[in-house]
């Protein structure tokens, strides 16, 4: 029985539940009504008795303060279940040895019970002298044992009790949720940590700044815990707290709290903070925003209002900006502005690398928060902010080749960093640069299609035409007779040579054009005199259109050595004098100059046709465009010199450009002087 009394009880049985007060009061109202000297109550720990209340002194007290049950009095006590009565020690056999054997004495001790029968300890009266136990004293000391059953008992209960409102505080404290409960007049009588990290200092029953779900303000007898002492189940009803810009939404749940008798006596309150999941629903509805106005434009212009509209409205921000890379500046392409805000803020139309908050940003390639824009040296000029605009949010965009632009974004309050916000914006700034990478693969490849369609159909035409000569002269020589053959024989051989000629030079070109893209051609870069090629070519041609009514001019210098490939850069005078050759009009002059400029050897060519547009210009070296402005001469063309001679000199580290004005058009070719 004492082990199973410790197991059931021993636990809560400490010094601490059955106070010593109480306790000693109780010991010292069971001496007085025995007339006995000293009085003591015990409780089982274990296999020890251990004291919890005492009243008298005795010189051999210590011998019953903690005593084991096997060797003591109230031993006995507890394993009978009964009252032990001992008039004389000294005379008496159930008296362990050297328990009041000193002057002999008397002991009176009752088992204390709890409500189940089970025996918890000893209640006892001890008098150092033998002396007779009355009736009366017996019945005094198992009243004394029934109080301390039933302090015992209430103790217990609130020792439980309050074991049982820590843990459960304890539990409420861990929940996610803030939790707060009223009487059944309205008083908060409880509300735990994550309630009051919610509201704060304010009484939870505070409504300022709470709104409905349709934004409407809520009144105080609309809070869960009024609806609930109403009879009301409340589940999952939304509200949102505004402090200042920053709302937080809530789902709201409250029930009452019935008595024994059915009547409301309080009701309790759970509050969900769900900011984070509105908060990333919103974020991934801007994302499909954006990429739905990605999907829909044709160019990042066009797309830019669209984004930076889902922007604005998903961040409740009032103002944002789309900058894009452009000629070393960077330039605004687009900018947004919320409805119902100041509108008006002025936006610079470029900024330089390094300027302001977007050039900034492209300097340091990395997103920039900045607080407040209207302090000194935020890299916004108070002209820009006017006291209208203070957090300020700036994310380099990124294509495969590098930082393409950036997106910024403004508050109109002072708002700390956020790492989701970060990601959002790095996320919309990484869709934009797959949407310009895209984008630009796509004109690639439409590019390719009509640049593939356009030389095909070229060539085809350039190589159609000697062969069309071919062919025609060559049945001629089939059909004629001898006569004719003698007299024209020589002549129609001549053309069909020409053709052949023209046909194998562009078949050659055409290879060689292939190997230089492709980087399989060698360029062998040796120290030449480029001014001795220059001339050779320009005796050939003379001799080639000798009659022709165009007069060819040259200022060469005696020698000029450059490190090149002779037989590469002779094929490009030949292309450009023959193509100034066969663009100059009738009585016209072709121009050819060699000089040195400083590091660079220059190389121009003029014709007298009428100047290229400038539309043209850069079209002329696609190698599928031809200008309508050339005149037929002895010289054929295959279309593809400008092509083959931009190839060539970047080859050679050079460059390659037509100038020109009313009086002609000039090619003029820069070749280094020295190896780099």
């Amino acid at each position: 029985m004492p082990a199973a009394a410790t197991e059931l009880f021993g636990p809560a049985l400490h010094r601490g539940v059955l106070t010593s007060g109480s306790a000693d009061q109780l010991a010292a109202l069971t001496a007085r009504a025995t007339g006995a000297p000293s009085a003591c109550i015990q409780f089982a720990e274990g296999d020890r008795l251990r004291l919890y209340g005492s009243w008298g002194v005795a010189a051999d007290w210590d011998e019953v303060t903690e005593t084991g049950l096997d060797d003591s009095l109230g031993g006995i006590v507890m394993r009978s279940g009964q009252a032990l009565l001992i008039r004389d020690a000294g005379d008496d056999d159930r008296v362990p040895d050297g328990v009041l054997r000193r002057d002999g004495g008397a002991y009176l001790g009752v088992p204390v019970h709890d409500r189940m029968g089970l025996v918890l300890g000893v209640c006892c009266a001890y008098d150092h002298r033998p002396r007779e136990w009355t009736p009366e004293q017996v019945a005094a000391v198992a009243e004394a044992a029934d109080v301390a059953m039933l302090l015992i008992g209430e103790q217990l209960a609130r020792h439980e009790l309050e074991q049982q409102h820590r843990f459960l505080d304890a539990v409420l404290d861990s929940l996610h949720d803030g939790v707060s409960a009223c009487d059944a007049d309205g008083q908060v009588v409880f509300v735990n940590e994550r309630m009051r990290k919610l509201w704060g200092d304010l009484p939870v029953h505070d409504v300022t700044g709470l709104t409905d779900a349709s934004g409407l303000p809520l009144p105080e007898q609309e809070l869960g815990l009024f609806r609930a002492l109403r009879g009301e189940q409340v589940r999952d009803t939304p509200i949102a707290a505004h402090h200042g810009r920053r709302t937080r939404f809530f789902l709201m749940d409250a029930q009452p709290i019935h008595g024994p008798d059915g009547r409301v006596v309080g009701a309790v309150q759970a509050v969900q903070d769900v900011t984070r999941q509105r908060r990333a629903e919103r974020f991934r509805s801007c994302e499909l925003a954006v990429t739905t106005a990605l999907a829909e434009a044709p160019s990042i212009e066009a797309a830019g209002p669209r984004v930076l509209a889902a922007v604005v409205a998903t961040l409740d921000w009032v103002h944002a900006e789309l900058w894009t890379v452009d000629d070393g500046t960077i330039r605004a392409a687009a900018r947004w502005s919320a409805p119902g805000r100041p509108s008006g803020v002025p936006v610079p139309e470029r900024l330089a690398y390094g300027q302001g908050l977007a050039g900034r940003a492209w300097q340091v390639d990395k997103p920039l928060w900045i607080r407040d824009v209207g302090r000194p040296q935020s890299l916004i000029s108070p002209d820009t902010s006017a006291d209208l605009l203070h957090t300020a949010l700036a994310v380099p965009v990124h294509d495969g080749t590098g930082t393409i632009g950036v997106l910024t974004v403004f508050a109109d309050s002072v708002e700390d960093p956020e790492d989701e916000l970060l990601a959002l914006m790095s996320g919309i700034a990484a869709h934009l640069g797959q949407f310009v990478e895209r984008r630009r693969v796509e004109d690639l490849q439409r590019q390719l299609t009509r640049s593939k369609n356009e030389y095909l159909g070229l060539i085809g035409h350039e190589l159609r035409t000697p062969l069309t000569s071919i062919s025609a002269y060559t049945e001629l020589l089939r059909e004629a007779d001898e006569a004719t053959l003698v007299r024209d024989g020589p002549r129609l051989i001549k053309v069909i040579e020409r053709n052949t000629n023209q046909l194998r030079e562009i078949i050659n070109e055409l290879l060689e054009l292939s190997a230089l893209d492709a980087g399989h051609a060698d360029v062998r870069r040796t120290p030449m005199d480029l001014a001795a090629v220059v001339r050779d070519v320009v005796d050939r041609t003379r001799d080639a259109i000798d009659g022709a009514p165009v007069i060819i001019d040259a200022d060469l210098p005696g020698e000029l050595i450059v490190p090149g490939d002779r037989d590469r850069l002779r094929h490009i005078v030949e292309n450009l004098l023959g193509s100034a050759v066969r663009f100059s009009p009738d009585g016209g002059r072709v121009g050819v100059s060699l000089r040195s400029t400083g590091r660079a050897a220059e190389l121009a060519v003029s014709d007298a046709a009428a100047d290229v547009p400038w539309a043209e210009r850069e079209q002329m070296f696609t190698g599928h465009f031809r200008t309508a402005r050339g005149h037929d001469r002895t010289l054929p063309g295959s279309g593809l010199g400008l092509t083959l001679s931009r190839a060539v000199v970047e080859r050679h580290q050079g460059s390659i450009e037509l100038t020109g004005g009313d009086s002609g058009t000039t090619v003029l070719v820069r070749l280094p002087l020295e190896v780099r």
